[in-house]
């Protein structure tokens, strides 16, 4: 390589950061700016959606100590990527509090993606060290396990006597492509509305 290829290679790191840190900001601050109403009804859409979709997930739900649902996740990446999204997290059908999801990763990406998550905590003290830890990371605060559904919408029940489940699906269906190692939970406090 010649001197002036590597002093342009720089300029090329700093925009690919730069592009990818103001689609992280508008992706998040959009995101954000969302009131409780809204985020409550796109809470509903997203639990509907999983109930029909997945045979017998109104009864995991129903079973389960809480549920945090966040309907739009959004992933970015030029090869430092993204993900944020916002959320309600309910108990016993109720939404007590709500939740900004945040992570990153590197390597080879481009592109963007949107997909729902649900966190659904199967044991009551997984919850609690949820709603009582400040910024709660998966894989450091508590392990989550990434539920496959089978043909015909089933779910692996080998999965479900584990603390916490995580489903990851879109408008195709379901998705495995969207991390959550190292995703990041904080709680918000959107306005009324």
């Amino acid at each position: 390589m010649t001197a002036a290829r590597l002093r342009t290679v720089p300029g090329w790191i700093s925009a690919v950061i730069a592009l990818s840190a103001t689609l992280w900001l508008i992706s998040a601050g959009a995101a954000y700016a969302a009131t409780t109403t809204d985020i409550n009804k796109n809470v509903d859409n997203t639990l509907a959606h999983f109930e029909r979709d997945v045979k017998g997930g109104k009864a995991l739900v129903q079973r389960a100590a809480g549920v945090l649902v966040l309907p739009t996740v959004i992933k970015v990446g030029f090869g430092i990527g993204g993900e944020s999204g916002v959320g309600a997290l309910r108990v016993k059908g109720r939404t007590v509090a709500y939740y900004r999801m945040t992570g990153g990763s590197f390597g080879l990406q481009f592109g963007g993606q949107a997909a729902s998550v649900m966190l659904v905590f199967m044991q009551h003290h997984a919850l609690e060290h949820f709603r009582y830890s400040s910024g709660w990371q998966v894989g450091v605060d508590g392990s989550v396990t990434l539920v496959k559904i089978g043909a015909g919408g089933t779910i692996n029940t080998a999965t479900t006597n584990q603390p916490i489940l995580a489903f990851v699906f879109g408008r195709t269906g379901f998705m495995y492509s969207l991390s959550l190692q190292g995703a990041k939970y904080t709680q918000i406090h959107p306005k009324a509305g």
